[in-house]
């Protein structure tokens, strides 16, 4: 595996596009590591401090995803170095997605991602400058549609990632106007844990779970994991968080989604950050969920969470572990040596497929639909893994071995 992981991260990338924003001191890129099956996709994130190393990363990232997700297609990334909070990023993000609009009409789909949403900044702003969806590219290039079976299948993703949900079994509250793109990620993220009990050996119900972050897929991951039965003990956020040892109820975690402030955790007593930094990991649990950035998560963190009876890690995050390696660094192999750790790019694959399915031809528009195929999608992943290696360690490298095998 580490052989063809290394033969993996050295190829050069087969398209890299790099921006200046004349208008201020942004800086963008679009790495594309392949046009494998003729097209290549990726979400578009904004932050302070972003480099064209990490946008790299994550465009490998998402050619492994897409093994597990579909369609067939290479992976790629867009990253914009500027701070989100900045009142011009408006123009800025405009601006962005003019320049890289050809790449859309061609070869290249994008979404949301990291300070970018899907629905309010990238459809809109894409339209605007001339590209059908931001899943165009993937079109053109990797199905080679007729214009009317194009007009139809762009119908279904216009439709489909921006559906409010119906189904309370889905929705935190339907009156609210949730859509699948806000939900299906951490739904993913949970239904990762459930079907790991289920093939591995166990239940989800009575277990502990610490998640971190408190954003769409986190705070999505802990909704539905409560729904499920597990019992959330803490959660850690940017700013702090908040522990029960004995569980928060379903509930309490529903009320916690509907009162967070954006991507902000929002709750009464929330213990300083630094406070329950130290606190977190001592905690005993079974189920950790990292939704937070990637690159977060220390040795020390995760050899106190062994310690305290961690069986599964399921990850909502990109890389979460703080390696430099753009894969599987010393941290994440200390991890998956001793742990379950299901890779991110089956746990967190969610937004990927609901892609994938509203490209097929024609496919049920229903909550139930949509959300049942990410599960299976995921479930299928993981009874993979399980086939190539019964235990409950190694799992993310038997993965990744499955997984470069059809990139290599």
């Amino acid at each position: 595996m580490k052989e063809l992981l290394k033969k993996y991260e050295e190829k050069d990338p087969e398209i890299v596009f790099h921006w200046n924003d004349p208008e201020t001191e942004a800086e963008g890129w679009t790495v594309i590591n392949s046009l494998r099956g003729g097209a290549a996709g990726g979400g578009t994130r904004m932050r302070k401090g972003l480099d064209a190393n990490e946008v790299l990363s994550l465009a490998k990232t998402m050619e492994v995803k897409f093994t597990v997700a579909g369609p067939a297609i290479g992976g790629a990334k867009s990253g914009i170095n500027f701070d989100p909070s900045d009142p011009r990023k408006k123009g800025v993000l405009e601006r962005w997605f003019k320049a890289v609009s050809p790449l859309l009409k061609a070869y290249y789909g994008t979404g949301g991602d990291l300070n970018v949403d899907e629905i309010h900044e990238v459809i809109p702003m894409t339209e605007q400058s001339g590209v059908w969806h931001p899943q165009e590219g993937v079109f053109n290039g990797h199905f080679s549609p007729t214009e009317a079976d194009k007009i139809n299948r762009i119908g279904q993703l216009r439709q489909g990632v921006i559906k409010v949900l119906e189904n309370v079994n889905f929705s935190p509250d339907v009156s609210r106007k949730y859509t699948v793109a806000d939900m299906i990620t951490g739904y993913g993220v949970a239904e990762a844990v459930r079907h790991y009990y289920d093939i591995y050996g166990g239940n989800v119900k009575g277990k502990r779970a610490i998640v971190q972050g408190f954003g769409n897929v986190g705070a999505a991951a802990a909704y539905y994991l409560s729904q499920m039965g597990a019992k959330v003990v803490g959660i850690i956020d940017r700013d702090g968080g908040i522990i029960n040892k004995e569980g928060f109820s379903f509930e309490e975690i529903k009320r916690l989604f509907l009162k967070k402030n954006g991507n902000t955790l929002v709750a009464e007593n929330m213990i300083p950050f630094d406070e329950i930094n130290e606190k977190i990991w001592k905690l005993e649990t079974e189920i950790f969920a990292p939704c937070a950035a990637s690159r977060l998560i220390t040795k020390e963190q995760i050899s106190e969470m062994i310690e305290t009876g961690l069986e599964v890690i399921s990850c909502g995050a990109n890389v979460p572990f703080a390696d430099k390696e753009i894969f599987f660094g010393p941290i994440m192999e200390y991890t998956d040596e001793r742990v379950s750790l299901i890779p991110d790019f089956v746990s967190n694959c969610g937004m990927a497929r609901v892609f994938a399915y509203f490209m097929e031809r024609k496919v049920q528009m229903t909550d139930e639909a949509i959300f049942n195929d990410t599960s299976i999608t995921i479930k299928n992943a993981i009874q993979n893994t399980f086939d190539n290696n019964s235990t409950k360690r190694n799992i993310s490298k038997t993965a990744f071995e499955i997984a470069l095998k059809q990139l290599i």
